[in-house]
């Protein structure tokens, strides 16, 4: 993802919706964290590549979101003539929740899309959304992607233990953030994740920490939640963190 040395990982978050989107950016640089910028749509993906192209520890990934697919699948057109400049996807997926549940189907059909052209381009790295949807999605990364093609990090994963072992079979990371371990259900599915496929995330802006929007460097928090689940220390977690995202980055 950088050259540089990261000391935090934020696999997941979405700067331009920030209202100082450029002061973020820089913000990242200073405190070194690794940060992925996700978009919502693909004509998003200009701007946000523009404004971190000069950045040492941001990247900007192609987005479609599945919750606006119903209002922009028009726009997947675009996202294809964009992806072969993107290293990076997402956000993209699936969400089966009551207020997108009726264009599932057409979600479907553009999560597939994407990862056959993700899969003939190859070497993407993707991050996916997967709300009441995880068989869904691992079907369809089995039918769409195969693992010498791409890498899947699922974002805010909420599937079960079981779905979690398939998920790793499939070469699958995870991206943890603090919101995901509040629950005793959740930490004990974190709990059993394989260590070396664990990626940190704040999905910010839709997340609050101390009574205000989450911000990169609050990753520094999943950290040592995520330090104590996996029973290591908080040093020794972000030691592998950078080396899980530099082993993603590399494959």
């Amino acid at each position: 993802m950088t050259s540089a040395h990261p000391l935090w990982i934020d696999f997941h978050c979405h700067l331009d919706l920030y209202p100082d989107h450029d002061a973020l950016i820089r913000e990242c640089d200073r405190e070194k964290i690794a940060t992925l910028a996700v978009t919502t749509t693909p004509k998003a993906w200009p701007r946000n590549r523009d404004m971190a192209s000069r950045a040492a520890f941001v990247r900007v990934a192609l987005g479609l979101h599945p919750q606006l697919v119903a209002e922009r699948a028009a726009e997947l057109s675009l996202f294809e003539t964009y992806l072969p400049e993107a290293r990076y996807v997402g956000e993209i997926g699936l969400d089966a929740g009551p207020q997108f549940y009726r264009s599932l189907e057409q979600q479907e059909q553009v999560f597939a899309r994407v990862l056959r052209a993700c899969a003939e381009q190859g070497g993407k790295i993707l991050t996916v959304h997967s709300v009441r949807t995880v068989a869904k999605i691992l079907r369809a990364i089995e039918e769409h992607l195969p693992l010498d093609r791409g890498r899947v990090v699922l974002h805010w994963f909420t599937g079960s233990r079981v779905e979690a072992q398939r998920a790793a079979k499939l070469g699958c990371y995870f991206s943890i953030n603090r919101e995901m371990l509040r629950s005793p259900s959740r930490r004990d599915v974190v709990a059993a994740l394989p260590a070396d496929r664990l990626l940190t995330e704040t999905d910010g802006p839709f997340v609050r920490i101390h009574n205000r929007t989450i911000r990169p460097a609050d990753v520094k928090a999943a950290v040592q939640e995520l330090a104590e689940v996996q029973g290591m220390t908080v040093d020794d977690m972000a030691a592998l963190l950078v080396a899980n995202l530099r082993s993603i980055v590399s494959a």
